[in-house]
C-alpha cells in the first residue's frame, strides 16, 4: 500500500469502496483510475480532459514553466539569462544535447549547421511548383515533409548518430526553406546560403539580398532576430510540440513529425497570435482610441489580443525580453507607427483592475509582430519565423519522447455520446433528417468554382 502522505484516497460513492492511488511527482497515473469499477464487467473510470488542460502526457527535462510566477527555463537556465548572454545556435545545442556547449563543442556545432544549410535543387524546383500566392507556411509544411524523401537514413531513428544528423539537417535547412518560400511568393530569385554569416545573418541574407554581391545585415537587427528565435525555441507541451510528439510516437522519420508540428503552428490560435495583435492595433489606429477599445473589450464586444496566456498567470517572461528587443530594433528602423498605440494600450490595461484580476498581462506576441514588421517581414512570414525558432525544441522533444521507455504510440480514449446499436434501414424507409444533410445538399448544389 502506498504511503498515505504520498497517495490520494478516493471513495466511489456509487459503491462505497475506497481506493488509494499513488502520487508520483505531483501526479496520479490516469491508468490507476481504471481500478475504480462498478463491477467486474465495468472497464473502469476514465479521466475526461478536453484540450488536455490538466493532463500530463510525458515526463520531460527540456523546458520548465511556472505560470504563476512567470518563469521559463530551458534545461534549468532562465530565458532572461540566455537571451542576454547566449545565441540561438547555442540555445539549440542546449535543448537537443542537454547542456551548454564549451567553445570547441559550439564551434563544431555551428560548423555542422552551416554545412547543412543547402537543400537539394529538386526542393527548389518543388517550391517553384506552388502558386505565386501560396502561403509560406503551406510551402514550409510541404517542403519539410518532402525532406524525408531525400534522406532515407532518417527512418533509422534508433541509430543515435543518424538521429543527430537529422537534427543538424533540420535545424540548418529550416531557415533556407523559409527564405525560399518568401522569395517564391515575392517573385524574387532564390538566394543560396552564405557560410560566412551567422545563422540569423545568413537567414536575413537569403530573405532580403537583391543585387549586391554580399548582404551584411545590420548587427542590431541580426542580434534581435537571434534573441526572438531563442524566445520561441521551446515552450513545453504546447499544441505544435504535442503534435511533434504524437506523430513521432508512431515512429516515422523526424521530418514527417516536424511537418505535423509546423501544420499545428499554422493555426491562428498558435502561430498566428502576433498577426492578430497587429490587426487589433491597426483597428485601434491611434492612442486616443485605446480607452474606447478597452471599454468594448470589457463588454465582450472586442478581444484584447496579445494579453494573457493559457500558461502564465503573471507577466510572460518572454514579453519582458521582447519589449527590450523592440527598443533596440526601433533605434535602427525608426518607431513603428503602431508603437504609441501599443504602449498606451499596455498602460491602460495594466492600470485596470478588470484585466489585472484576470491575469491579462502582455505576452510575447504583443511585441513580436511590431518588431517583425519594422524589420521588413510581411505578416505571412510571422508564423514561419516562429517555426524556425521552434525547430530545435521540437527536435529535442521528439528525441526525448523516442527514448522514453514508458511512451507508446499515442491513442487517447473517448467518452461515447453517440447512438446505441441501430440496424440498417433500406433507402425507401428512411425518415427525413434536417441536420448536417441539408448542409451537404447545399454544398452539392453550389456551382463549381473555376480552377486556377
Amino acid at each position: 500500500m502506498a504511503d498515505a502522505s504520498e497517495s490520494l484516497t478516493v471513495t466511489d460513492n456509487r459503491t462505497g469502496q475506497t481506493y488509494e492511488l499513488p502520487i508520483e511527482e505531483g501526479a496520479i497515473r490516469a491508468s490507476a483510475l481504471r481500478l475504480i469499477k462498478l463491477n467486474d464487467e465495468d472497464p473502469g473510470l476514465l479521466s475526461y480532459d478536453p484540450g488536455y488542460i490538466a493532463t500530463a502526457s510525458c515526463r520531460s527535462a527540456i523546458t520548465f514553466i511556472d505560470g504563476e510566477r512567470g518563469i521559463l527555463r530551458y534545461r534549468g537556465y532562465p530565458i532572461e539569462e540566455l537571451a542576454e548572454h547566449s545565441s540561438f545556435l547555442e540555445v539549440a545545442y542546449l535543448l537537443v544535447s542537454g547542456e551548454l556547449p564549451n567553445d570547441q563543442e559550439l564551434a563544431l556545432w555551428v560548423d555542422e549547421i552551416k554545412h547543412h544549410t543547402l537543400v537539394h535543387e529538386n526542393i527548389r524546383k518543388f517550391v517553384d511548383g506552388f502558386h505565386h500566392d501560396a502561403h509560406p507556411m503551406g510551402i514550409l509544411i510541404s517542403t519539410v515533409a518532402a525532406l524525408s524523401t531525400f534522406y532515407p537514413d532518417a527512418k533509422d531513428i534508433d541509430d543515435a548518430a543518424k538521429r543527430r544528423l537529422q537534427i543538424v539537417r533540420m535545424t540548418a535547412k529550416s531557415a533556407t526553406l523559409a527564405a525560399f518560400a518568401f522569395r517564391h511568393a515575392m517573385g524574387f530569385p532564390y538566394v543560396y546560403p552564405d557560410n560566412d554569416l551567422s545563422y540569423t545573418g545568413n537567414f536575413l541574407s537569403m530573405m532580403f539580398k537583391m543585387a549586391e554581391l554580399k548582404l551584411k545585415p545590420e548587427p542590431a537587427l541580426e542580434r534581435a532576430l537571434d534573441v526572438l528565435f531563442m524566445l520561441h525555441a521551446d515552450h513545453e507541451q504546447n499544441c505544435s510540440t504535442s503534435a511533434m510528439r504524437q506523430v513521432g510516437s508512431s515512429r516515422p522519420d523526424p521530418y514527417s513529425a516536424a511537418a505535423a508540428a509546423v501544420a499545428a503552428l499554422y493555426g491562428p490560435l498558435h502561430g498566428g497570435a502576433n498577426e492578430q495583435v497587429l490587426r487589433m492595433l491597426t483597428e485601434i489606429a491611434r492612442p486616443e482610441n485605446v480607452a474606447g477599445y478597452v471599454a468594448r473589450a470589457k463588454e465582450g464586444k472586442r478581444r484584447l489580443m496579445g494579453f494573457g496566456h493559457r500558461v502564465y498567470r503573471s507577466y510572460d517572461p518572454r514579453g519582458r525580453v521582447a519589449r527590450q528587443v523592440a527598443d533596440d530594433v526601433f533605434k535602427v528602423t525608426g518607431i513603428n507607427p503602431l508603437l504609441e498605440t501599443a504602449l498606451e494600450l499596455e498602460r491602460v490595461a495594466l492600470s485596470d483592475d478588470y484585466f489585472l484580476s484576470r491575469q491579462l498581462y502582455p505576452n510575447v506576441d504583443f511585441y513580436t509582430g511590431m518588431i517583425y514588421q519594422a524589420m521588413g517581414f510581411p505578416v505571412d512570414m510571422f508564423p514561419v519565423l516562429f517555426a524556425i525558432g521552434r525547430m530545435p525544441g521540437w527536435l529535442a522533444q521528439w528525441e526525448e519522447n523516442l527514448l522514453d521507455e514508458e511512451q507508446k504510440i499515442n491513442r487517447p480514449r473517448q467518452l461515447w455520446v453517440g447512438h446505441g446499436i441501430r440496424h440498417y434501414v433500406p433507402m425507401g424507409h428512411r425518415a427525413p433528417y434536417a441536420g448536417t444533410r441539408l448542409a451537404l445538399q447545399a454544398a452539392s448544389a453550389a456551382p463549381p468554382r473555376p480552377g486556377r
